[in-house]
């Protein structure tokens, strides 16, 4: 065994980690950092399912070498940590001892499978979706020999991995719920981008979730809807969602929140002051009805790690990680779909007395020019104040920004009349037009509702 002593101990790979390290490094050039990882070669977690299609097409391409680019300024080992003494601050792994006097676990998340396929996981053609280089290379590698895949959920993964399977021409179902993207977009919002997978091939079962898999001898030959339909495919791919990857913070002594991720106050401490959680492993609150939240977001966990690493050493800022703003986007054929916040069905849900506000334009102007297409924004706020709780777009490449804008009116608690008094710079072939910016005109809906 290695016996190592560092300041500073970071147990993970991932973003979390990273964004930890460089934050650390800025503020702290004088303290030594370890990070520690089980796998040499790490993936860009959002990018797995291009790997299934024409986009990337081989995991190499959206790989993370070991350390990434910070590696040469800090100590990095390939190793896997067995055991945390929380109170003689000492982590064992299986070929090292370190003593720290802070640590950071940021061992992210693994797929979450329901209880009635956990037994179908030991058959050679069903796979979830682990961001482990292997086991997507092993998964990748079955399905570059099938014909007929079924992927089982409907979120963003799921989605993502069925449209890229589809670019080779293989036959491809999607189960799930009553829409695909149905957590983060309203039904008439969904239903765009049901009709783009349509268009492209992909068979959808929604409205009802699978209950079995039919299997003979080693393989599974399909599975069962509730209403005991039965669907056959060569391959079955579970992306039904991911859990905190805590098993080792449970072990160390560590109080667990709500959805098991470590319990964490706003400023990434645990109930240890001198132990850190960030990232998909940690506990997360929801930024507008701060319950219990399961959202896991690249995005999330880096803001979670600049705050917990500039408050390794004290606090420097008293305003913490306030919550999780629900804040996605990805790709359906050439549209983006881009969500932030609260949708109009959640508002209703949690009981939220709200407004919206609507617009439908073109991205470029005039709309003549070559590349232009329509652009949709919906905002959410609350009916009295008009401060904005939510918002889709669906349009272009650059509906991925515009949410960001969205998102930042959200966590800056902006009003309705602050956005219908936005200042933006626009360029013709660039941006929608002043005099019709979907966001300011989305936000005057609400004002007139």
């Amino acid at each position: 065994m290695k016996t190592v002593q560092t300041d500073i101990l970071i147990i993970g790979g991932g973003p979390a980690a990273m964004v930890t390290v460089a934050t650390t490094l800025e503020n702290y050039p004088n303290k030594s950092i370890t990070l520690i990882k089980k796998e040499k070669v790490s993936l860009v977690p959002c990018g797995i399912p291009y790997i299934f299609g024409t986009t990337l097409g081989d995991s190499d391409k959206d790989a993370i070498a070991c350390g990434g680019p910070l590696k040469d300024a800090i100590n990095v080992i390939i190793d896997e940590v067995n055991d945390v003494d929380i109170e003689n601050k000492k982590a064992v792994a299986s070929s090292h001892i370190i003593h720290f006097d802070k640590l950071v676990f940021a061992t992210g998340s693994v797929p979450f499978v329901h209880q009635s396929f956990q037994a179908a996981l030991k058959l050679e053609n069903v796979f979830t979706v682990d961001k482990n280089k292997n086991k997507i290379d092993a998964l990748k590698a079955h399905i570059d020999n099938c014909k007929k895949i079924i992927v089982v959920g409907s979120g963003f993964i799921g989605v993502e991995i069925a449209e890229q399977i589809r670019t080779l021409h293989k036959e491809v179902t999607l189960v799930g719920g009553r829409h695909i993207l149905a957590e983060s977009f309203d039904e008439e919002m969904a239903m765009q981008a049901e009709t783009i997978l349509d268009e492209a091939g992909v068979v959808m079962a929604l409205g009802q979730h699978a209950t079995k898999v039919i299997e003979k001898d080693t393989k599974a030959l399909g599975i069962v809807l509730e209403d005991g339909t039965e669907i056959y495919g060569d391959t079955i791919i579970l992306a039904t969602g991911y859990q905190p990857n805590t098993a080792l913070a449970k072990k160390a002594g560590l109080k667990l929140a709500r959805y098991n991720g470590i319990w964490v106050d706003e400023y990434m401490r645990t109930r240890n002051k001198d132990i850190f959680a960030v990232g998909d492993c940690c506990g997360r609150r929801d930024f507008i009805t701060r319950d219990p939240s399961k959202v896991m977001l690249a995005s999330t966990s880096a803001a979670e790690a600049r705050v917990a690493a500039l408050s390794l050493y004290g606090l420097q800022h008293l305003k913490g990680f306030n919550g999780t703003i629900a804040i996605f986007s990805t790709m359906i054929g050439n549209r983006a779909f881009s969500s932030a916040g609260v949708t109009e069905y959640q508002a209703k849900k949690e009981q939220i007395d709200y407004v919206t506000g609507s617009f439908e334009g073109m991205n470029r102007h005039p709309g003549t020019i070559p590349d232009a297409s329509k652009q949709s924004v919906k905002l959410i706020a609350l009916r009295k104040s008009g401060q904005i709780i939510g918002g889709q777009v669906i349009g272009g490449k650059e509906a991925g920004e515009i949410i960001n804008i969205i998102g930042l009116a959200i966590e800056s608690e902006l009003t309705a009349h602050k956005l219908f008094a936005f200042q933006v710079a626009t360029q013709p072939l660039l941006t929608s037009a002043p005099t019709t910016y979907p966001i300011v005109q989305a936000a005057k809906q609400i004002i007139n509702a």
